[in-house]
């Protein structure tokens, strides 16, 4: 877990037992649960005071205890019991009081994050943290299974698994397309101002529209943290006007891709396989954007092939570049010049 997994359990522990009512009796409770000392028990209740975990009133020697700001969650469940509405309305949702437009962000995230690790992580058990802490809430969503990196990288049969991550930049993929749709993971990372996917020694970072791939220690299972301030004013309805049309429906028809998570290991982008592993599934959208944040040049051949090849053959999808230095702006120009009306 992202932080000290038996802290977490204490601070369910207390955040179940002082949402259903106020106690008095709170150390001596607390130290017959989790068979500690008195004193100890008293420390810790002190300490979560100081943190804003505990609110109290009443007099020194009958203080009465009550949530505080800051309030969490930690459950772990057996894999396939994971049913994430069931889960969220019983185990969660009772225990925060959000805004409607974070509720219905975090309730998104949630139920999509956990039906994924249900579905598609092949482990055994799933963990799940949900957090309200000094204004913003977090939520962490481990599994055990094979890693998504992993899946992604064996579904289609990528020569690397840190191309996954160019995949699921892009949106519209899923390994079991009978029963997803692929839009899952996409639309959260919008929807939180952080969302983090960290597995198979790899890392997936989403942040005021960075993408980015850096090292990561989580090896085993795939581990998801997401947080959002709840002064937001982000909504649903915003990313789906954004990324989706109305007029069609909401058609999942628009995506941003960080260009550089197809480069592997820091190699140049020169050649024309490295882009028609950018423009695969290209064909999916009718708006395609290119980020190319952190790309200092691209080659004649890797230009040629995504904004004339490609956008030859494909005349219905609106290619458009941003974020480019003037070495590449000068590269895509002189492709495109070459490109027929």
């Amino acid at each position: 877990m992202p932080a000290d997994t038996p802290k977490f359990k204490l601070l369910s522990w207390l955040t179940k037992q002082l949402t259903e009512k106020e106690q008095t009796g709170l150390i001596s409770a607390f130290a017959t649960r989790f068979k500690v000392s008195r004193p100890f028990a008293s420390r810790t209740i002190k300490s979560f005071i100081d943190e804003g975990w505990i609110a109290v009133t009443g007099s020194p020697k009958r203080p009465v205890y009550m949530i505080g700001q800051n309030r969490l969650i930690h459950q772990t469940y057996r894999r396939e019991a994971v049913e994430e509405s069931i889960i969220w309305t019983q185990d969660f949702a009772p225990y925060f009081s959000l805004p409607k437009h974070i509720d219905d962000i975090a309730y998104y995230g949630f139920t999509e994050i956990a039906n994924n690790a249900h579905d598609h992580s092949d482990g055994r058990h799933v963990q799940i943290v949900m957090a309200l802490f000094h204004g913003k809430l977090h939520l962490f969503i481990d599994d055990d299974g094979i890693g998504i990196f992993k899946k992604i990288q064996q579904s289609l049969d990528l020569p690397d698994p840190r191309l996954s991550l160019l995949e699921l930049s892009k949106g519209k993929f899923t390994t079991d397309a009978d029963n997803h749709s692929g839009e899952g993971i996409f639309f959260t990372s919008k929807l939180f101002d952080f969302f983090d996917i960290e597995s198979n020694g790899l890392r997936f970072h989403h942040e005021k529209q960075l993408d980015i791939l850096i090292p990561a220690p989580y090896k085993h299972g795939t581990r998801v943290s997401m947080r959002i301030a709840l002064d937001s004013t982000k909504t649903i309805k915003q990313a789906f006007d954004e990324f989706a049309s109305p007029e069609s429906d909401y058609s999942f028809n628009k995506t941003i891709v960080p260009v550089r998570l197809a480069s592997i290991g820091g190699e140049n982008l020169i050649s024309r396989s490295q882009a028609k592993r950018l423009v695969a599934r290209f064909d999916g959208f009718k708006t395609v954007i290119l980020d190319f944040t952190g790309i200092d040049m691209i080659g004649q051949a890797f230009s040629d092939e995504v904004f004339r090849v490609f956008a030859n053959s494909h005349p219905d999808v609106s290619l458009t570049a941003i974020n480019t230095c003037d070495d590449v702006e000068r590269m895509i120009k002189r492709v495109k010049r070459n490109s027929p009306l």
